[in-house]
């Protein structure tokens, strides 16, 4: 079981051999707008609904408490991101802090949140495609819309939700292109994505009505299954709307890809968690107020269809084009984590070797890429978004909790190790993000629950029978 123990050397943690290393082109603004890129997106635009119907106008509680325990992560990420400058994110610290073991049934969680966010940010994407085709073919005539068997997977009556499986191969191609490239055009659509929740705010606020707000609390505050079989209340909307939160253990996968890490993980980090809380209140503040919750909580698109309802069409086509246009970048952020994740994983010997190839000419790992699209394209095709969306969290959840632990292990274990970025008070930030992530994990639906440690009985499983003799420490010892 020695293995399992086995740790990463800190001193030598950004030392790779050539060929496998990846190149530094990003600066603050690009991780920044990476962060608010990954943040905001498929959870204010279309799980708003799913929160809403989970928890009633209280739903402003959910995203609150979700808010706290992410900022407490952000914080620990932070200054473990800057101390340790790789790819990998909290993997990579979990395999320095907590040993091998550990780090792989992190690494395998972070597998299964990347994958399912891209695969439930495409079919969130696709809700807001189909939505504009049925609009186009609505005003002009035209037989633009596509059939129901191939804009949706067979759970919604189709066969597979093509446009899904599109813009996950249209993202890839992007993102093997070059990542400051890709980069570059995420900060772009960023600005498009902002600018139309602020015009969302803008309309929806006159339209404030407190009756919207009673009953505050409809399903109490602790998770509870309804009569409906549903579970409900304040803290199960908010394990489900945690997606909507994180985003920013994204800009720590592009550790080694950042110019100066010292100081720009740490702004791209916190600077994007609280922008994006900020943005997110103020719009979940206007739609509840706006619109009684019973009406858009089962919508695919609920910002476009408040905006109709209120009769303002133009502004609702406005948004969801928007949709169509920026939640891409949501897409692009998550693509580049899972991809880093793998490429990690891979260098370290823990998956097979063969796919830690960086290109030449781009700089990016081009094969990871391309597997990785293979994978979530396939889960998108015919994934339900609401239950995928739940067993993301569950693996972020595992992450969060392990970054938590893993900046308590390391300044007991090496306190004066330098720090560019010192989270404040952080033996009250690391357990509350620690206790937070467990009652959030306690929340979740018991299936989504069950599936998780499915998940990882089966990475148990691929550890013992491969990884473990094929780690690179392995074969140091």
């Amino acid at each position: 079981m020695h293995s399992l123990l086995r740790r990463k050397d800190i001193n030598r943690i950004t030392e790779h051999e050539e060929g496998r290393r990846l190149v530094p082109t990003l600066s603050w603004p690009h991780l920044v707008a990476l962060g608010i890129g990954a943040i905001v997106g498929t959870g204010i635009y279309t799980l708003i609904g799913v929160g809403a119907e989970k928890a009633g106008p209280a739903v402003l509680l959910s995203f609150l408490i979700a808010g706290v325990v992410c900022a407490c992560a952000a914080l620990a990420y932070a200054e473990l991101s800057t101390m340790m400058p790789a790819a990998g994110s909290a993997y990579t610290y979990s395999y320095a802090a907590l040993g091998e073991g550990l780090a792989w049934i992190i690494g395998w969680s972070l597998i299964l949140e990347y994958s399912l966010v891209v695969s439930t940010v495409a079919v969130g994407w696709s809700g807001y495609f189909a939505g504009f085709l049925q609009w186009m073919q609505h005003q002009t005539g035209w037989a633009v819309a596509l059939p129901h068997a191939l804009a949706a997977g067979p759970h919604a009556g189709g066969i597979i939700n093509l446009p899904a499986v599109v813009i996950v191969f249209v993202v890839a191609g992007a993102l093997m292109a070059g990542t400051r490239e890709s980069a570059t055009i995420n900060a772009f659509l960023v600005v498009f994505k902002l600018i139309a929740l602020a015009i969302f705010v803008a309309v929806a606020m006159p339209a404030f009505n407190s009756d919207n707000l009673h009953p505050f609390m409809p399903y109490g505050f602790p998770k509870a299954m309804g009569a409906d079989g549903v579970e409900r209340g304040v803290m199960a909307a908010a394990a489900i709307i945690f997606f909507a939160f994180y985003g920013f253990d994204a800009i720590s996968t592009a550790a080694e890809e950042t110019k100066n890490p010292g100081r720009d993980l740490s702004i791209g980090i916190i600077g994007s968690m609280i922008g994006c809380t900020l943005i997110y209140m103020l719009v979940a503040f206007a739609a509840v107020g706006a619109m009684n919750f019973g009406v858009f909580g089962k919508s695919a698109e609920p910002l476009a269809l408040i905006m109709r309802e209120l009769g303002h069409g133009t502004v609702a086509l406005l948004i969801g084009i928007v949709a169509i246009i920026a939640l891409p970048t949501v897409l692009l952020a998550f693509f580049y984590g899972q991809s880093r994740i793998f490429f990690v994983m891979s260098r370290d010997g823990l998956l097979p070797r063969g796919l830690s190839k960086v290109n030449a000419r781009t700089g990016t790992p081009v094969a990871i890429t391309a597997f990785t699209a293979v994978l979530v394209a396939a889960l998108a095709g015919v994934a339900r978004l609401d239950e995928i969306a739940a067993l993301a969290n569950a693996g972020t959840l595992a992450a969060f909790i392990a970054v938590g632990a893993c900046l308590l292990v390391l300044r007991k274990r090496e306190p004066n190790r330098p720090r560019s970025f010192r989270t404040p008070m952080a033996w009250l930030v690391g357990p509350l993000a620690i206790l937070g992530c467990l009652y959030l994990f306690w929340s979740l639906p018991q299936k989504t629950q069950l599936w998780f440690l499915t998940w990882n009985t089966i990475g148990v499983v691929v550890y013992f029978v491969y990884a473990r003799s094929h780690s690179m420490l392995a074969r140091n010892d």
